[in-house]
This record gives C-alpha cells, sequence and structure tokens, in this order.
C-alpha cells in the first residue's frame, strides 16, 4: 500500500461530525473569520477567505453560543488547501487541544 493510500485509509477511521461553525482562525497574530465545515477528533475542515500553506500552523476558536458549555481552542497545522473562487478549504490536522 502507497503512502497515500494508508494515509486516505487512516483519514476514514475517523468520525466526521458535519458543523458548520464560525470560527477563529489565529496565524502569525492575525485573526481571520472562517467556518469549520466537519470536525474529527484528529483534524477538521476549515474554509477561509485567505490562503495559506500546507504546513502552516494555525490556532483555530471556536466559541460557544451556550453558556455553559466551553468552547474549542487547538493548535493545528495545514496537511491539505484546496483553492476554490475566493475562498481555500483547509484540512488541519489538530495538534494540540488548549
Amino acid at each position: 500500500m502507497s503512502e497515500h493510500e494508508r494515509d486516505y485509509a487512516e483519514k476514514r477511521d475517523f468520525i466526521r461530525m458535519r458543523v458548520d461553525a464560525d470560527v477563529s482562525l489565529i496565524h502569525a497574530g492575525q485573526e481571520i473569520a472562517g467556518v469549520c465545515v466537519d470536525l474529527s477528533s484528529s483534524g477538521m475542515q476549515v474554509e477561509a477567505p485567505r490562503q495559506f500553506q500546507v504546513g502552516d500552523t494555525l490556532t483555530v476558536r471556536i466559541d460557544s453560543e451556550h453558556a455553559a458549555l466551553a468552547g474549542l481552542e487547538a493548535d493545528t497545522e495545514v496537511v491539505w488547501a484546496r483553492n476554490e473562487a475566493e475562498r481555500q478549504h483547509l484540512g488541519l490536522k489538530i495538534l494540540k487541544m488548549r
């Protein structure tokens, strides 16, 4: 099995939950608004209004709308990027939960 085939198979070992939640992406001191499309225990797919590169590290923050629930904040790494019109879809690997 090639490296690519193994990586794809491993991606499917995690349950993905469709979220469509507003997120803040923090990169090099800049905060950028984006949308989390889906989320799993190891990563997430995010739609962003600007370009990032594979290997970039981003802090992702999803604020909770419920007072009793804490939001999510994670350090992530861009593992793939796909450009579409004026937006970019990013595959982010979660490196550390805060």
